[in-house]
Formats: structure tokens, sequence, C-alpha cells
């Protein structure tokens, strides 16, 4: 087993147990990303994130994380009342409504071509997908068709940059998901499965600048800072740090996972606090 620890980087089922002893083994750090930033290379930064089910947990961590960091926010979600303040990140505010100028969403379906368009008519630079529902409410092809409309409007549209949140064990991941976990996979989410495995293989093929985040159990906890990049098994993570990574994966040029289907966890590796300064947005 591998650990990948990635400094400065910074869904889907119920958080699985943490593995004593994995942030111990084969660590390899990766530069800070904040430390490669400087004031000619910053040209993903203070954007505009278009984020879609943005009122589902990921993608409300998203969607909050990006307006603190003063990025403007274009979302899309069937529930538009339902986009509150999560509790990761939140804290004392968590649960109330997400009400910020440089926030618009929009109450739409994913399935259909001309809502996702509706997303696109402001400019765009960057696209995080963190769908999610159950197949009986959503349907069982839900995240390929929405996935599949995204990527045809950002062709449309030139925009290059996307990150994909699918789950530990989609695609190749399979054996890196715990054993009960991969029970549940080969049975009463095997539907919801064979749908993430489509969606990948339709963003792997688009020809876009992809990250494919496959995070472990998923949490509502605190931000920890924390995320390591794991071949071996997965633990948990909260779903405030996937969020970060997802929007690191979107903002930074040099991202080091473009192309690329990370699994992460927050089991081991060295904690990093993303640097909110004014010097490290870019500002003066």
């Amino acid at each position: 087993m591998k650990i990948f620890t990635v400094l400065g980087l910074v869904g889907t089922a119920a958080a699985f147990a943490t593995r004593p002893g994995l942030g111990s083994i084969g660590q390899k750090s990766l530069p800070s990303l904040n430390s490669r930033r400087s004031s000619s290379s910053t040209a993903l930064c203070m954007k505009t994130i278009a984020v879609f089910g943005a009122s589902g947990l990921t993608a409300a961590e998203c969607v909050y994380q990006a307006l603190k960091d003063g990025d403007k926010v274009v979302g899309l979600t069937r529930n538009p009342s339902k986009l509150v303040v999560p509790k990761g990140s939140g804290g004392a505010d968590a649960d109330k409504p997400i009400s910020d100028p440089n926030l618009t969403l929009i109450a739409g379906d994913v399935k259909n071509p001309s809502d996702v368009a509706k997303v696109f008519e402001t400019p765009i630079d960057g696209v995080i997908v963190a769908l999610g529902g159950k197949t009986s409410d959503v349907g069982d092809t839900m995240l390929t068709d929405g996935t599949n409309n995204i990527i045809a409007a950002m062709k449309e549209k030139g925009v290059k940059r996307m990150a994909v949140v699918t789950s530990i064990g989609a695609g190749d991941s399979k054996d890196q998901a715990p054993f009960a976990f991969k029970l549940l996979m080969m049975t009463v989410m095997k539907k919801i499965f064979n749908d993430k495995n489509n969606q990948e293989k339709a963003v792997e093929s688009s020809g876009l600048e992809y990250c494919i985040v496959r995070p472990g159990g998923l949490t509502v906890d605190p931000p920890t800072g924390v995320i390591n990049v794991i071949e071996g098994e997965a633990g948990s993570i909260p779903r405030a740090d996937v969020a970060q990574f997802c929007l690191e994966a979107v903002k930074d040029e040099n991202f080091p996972y473009i192309g690329k289907c990370p699994c992460i966890s927050s089991v081991g590796g060295t904690s990093w606090t993303k640097d909110r300064s004014k010097a490290a947005r870019g500002q003066a």
C-alpha cells in the first residue's frame, strides 16, 4: 500500500472506519500549492465557478468555500431552497440559508440540456460536478446523462477545467474500498455504481482538463486540512476537505492531478491550513 501525502491541497457513502497507521507508510510529499502561486500565476484564482448539484452536502461546501474565498458561483440544483450553510465549514451558521451577492442559483435539472446551458450564460472559469440522489428519485443514468450535458456545454463555451466527485470504489478503484462497502457496491448500490462508472468514462474521454475525485467515506465534520491521495484502502474524509480539493482542482493552473482520478482520505498525512490572506488570493 502506498500513500501520497498532498501538502497544500487542500459524495457517497457512510463514513468508513478510520484505519490506524496509514499515515506512516510510503508517504511522498508534494510542493505546497500555495508556494507555487505568485502574482504571475493566478489566472485561475478569484474566478467564476459553476457547481452542479449545488444543494447537495458536498456541493454546498464547494459553494460556501468558494464564496468565502471571494469567487463568484453559479449553481444548478433541483431544489434551491435546500442550499444552506454546510455543517462542516459553517460553524455556528450551519443550516442557515446561503445569501451572497456573488451567488447565482438556478433551479433546474442537469438531465435537461437547456437548464445546463443557463449556467453557462455567465462566463465560467471552472466546473465542479457533485451530483447525487437516490436512483429511485433521479433515475439510473442521471450522473452519466447530466455529466454528458455539462461536458457538451463546456465544449460549446470553451470551458476547459472540471472536477467531478464520484466515489472510492468507482472505476479502477474497486479494491480500494473496504470489504463491507464492496458488498454494498455489488448489491444495493449496484445501479448507482454502474452510473458512476459510466460517468467517469464520459469524463475521461471528454478531452477536457479534468480531475475525477474519489473520496473515501464522507462525513460532515469540520475540515481537517489533511488530504491524502491514497493507492491503498481509503478511510474517511470530511466533505469540507473534499470541497477544498475540488476548488483547488479548478482554480490552480498547476494542480498536479489533472487528467487523473485520485482517491482521497483524511487518514494520516501532514496537516495543511489554507492560506486565506489577501496575498494568497493575489490581492495587494
